[in-house]
């Protein structure tokens, strides 16, 4: 059978060249549209629910979400195992699939088991999905960081980064999440006064509940005049301390009874369980997730691209420093495969003009090396594209290659 394959392409010297440059262009086309990533994701295929109920403790949350919860998503199919967790607040659970279900399958069939939640959970407590990325999807961090001589509060630079960096490289294609980290969170306090609570007969209930409605538009209708339509609405936003503290929580004979009457509102740092140090510092920033599947050179590079595009909108002084860039251990993981590659093509090359004084015999492995990685390339992108075998390339994957070279030149000699 060999020997038929070798006479035929000698006899058929043009095909074969042929093949050769369609292996080539399959090469090529494979290696840029192949995600190679430096670390191989040995995570499992899992779907993540989050779920949010503030000031319960974890035996609350255990008992009335947590356990519910995970009894119903059992069921789902493709299913190996629930893993739950109940901590102060919130409830996590891990939904483990069998590796051949789809992920996003997964996440759509969880999806839907989440919309009968509300029969069984406790009033305003609703789960949701987290982000559609693997354990290892963190593939750049980055710091918020003013200049010495342009100081800025850092519950400022809490929000810039909350409401203003986040979401527009959580904008970037590829990205997942953009989850901020550290900063001192800014809210607004009300703290209550009992003695004047008492005085007024007022509950916290009320109270409660006179702060939220005073944060809510009221709708109208519409008034026609002079052939044309203007909409009727009330703006109840809240856009400082005094509006809180002028809301009206009730009348006591005839004379009403504001939040500043029985309690005193400010501004002051909310809760923090959690900061981002930075050589010694606290600092303001962030992590970007990168979604399932997608190259992590190509989203790093769209989430810089989009840093200079932010940076002319920040306050003077203050900038995005990235803090950590996979981009380097992949490009590292590629360039040692190429070094790798062409020093045994130029070692190979030399010993067989030594030995054997003998060009074609030289021509021949500098020819088949990169022409074995190519199809290396090629058969692990058509694997992925078909959903055989999902191989990855990573640093594992290109050391099993760069080892074969060896016996490529012996092969190929």
């Amino acid at each position: 059978m060999i020997e038929k394959i070798i006479e035929f392409s000698i006899r058929n010297r043009f095909i074969v060249i042929l093949l050769a440059l369609g292996v080539v262009m399959w090469g090529v086309y494979s290696v840029v549209n192949t995600p190679v990533d430096a670390i191989p994701d040995l995570s499992e295929n899992q779907v993540i629910v989050f779920t949010d109920w503030m000031g319960q403790s974890p035996k609350e949350i255990e008992d009335q979400v947590t356990y519910p919860l995970s009894v119903n998503l059992q069921g789902l199919a493709g299913v190996k195992a629930v893993r739950s967790s109940s901590e102060f607040g919130f409830s996590m659970i891990t939904i483990i699939f069998e590796d051949r279900t789809d992920l996003f399958f997964a996440r759509q069939r969880v999806s839907e088991r989440l919309a009968e939640a509300s029969s069984f959970l406790p009033k305003s407590v609703t789960p949701y999905l987290g982000p559609d990325a693997t354990a290892l999807g963190q593939i750049f961090w980055y710091t918020l960081e003013p200049s010495k001589a342009h100081p800025i509060d850092p519950s400022r630079l809490w929000a810039l980064n909350k409401f203003y960096v986040a979401p527009q490289l959580n904008a970037a294609a590829g990205v997942a999440e953009v989850a901020p980290v550290g900063g001192t969170p800014v809210e607004y306090q009300v703290d209550v006064r009992p003695d004047d609570l008492r005085a007024y007969g007022v509950t916290v209930g009320e109270l409660f509940d006179a702060v939220g409605r005073s944060n809510l538009p009221a709708a109208g209708g519409v008034i026609q005049k002079n052939n044309a339509e203007y909409i009727v609405r009330g703006i109840g936003w809240i856009k400082g301390k005094a509006d809180i503290e002028d809301a009206v929580v009730k009348e006591v004979n005839g004379t009403p009874v504001y939040v500043k009457t029985v309690a005193t509102v400010q501004l002051g740092p909310g809760f923090r369980r959690g900061v981002f140090e930075k050589d010694g510092s606290e600092v303001v920033g962030g992590v970007v997730l990168m979604r399932h599947g997608e190259n992590p050179l190509r989203v790093t590079e769209r989430v810089k691209e989009k840093i200079k595009e932010l940076q002319p909108g920040l306050p003077e002084g203050v900038r995005i420093v990235p803090a950590y860039d996979r981009t380097r251990l992949v490009r590292g993981a590629i360039g040692t495969l190429a070094d790798v590659m062409w020093h045994e093509m130029l070692i190979a090359a030399v010993a067989v003009m030594l030995i054997l004084s003998h060009v074609r015999s030289a021509f021949v492995i500098c020819v088949t090396l990169p022409l074995s990685v190519l199809f290396s390339f090629g058969m692990m992108w058509l694997l992925r594209r078909f959903g055989i075998v999902d191989v990855q390339a990573n640093i594992m994957s290109l050391a099993g290659i760069t080892i074969s070279v060896g016996v490529l030149v012996d092969q190929a000699s």
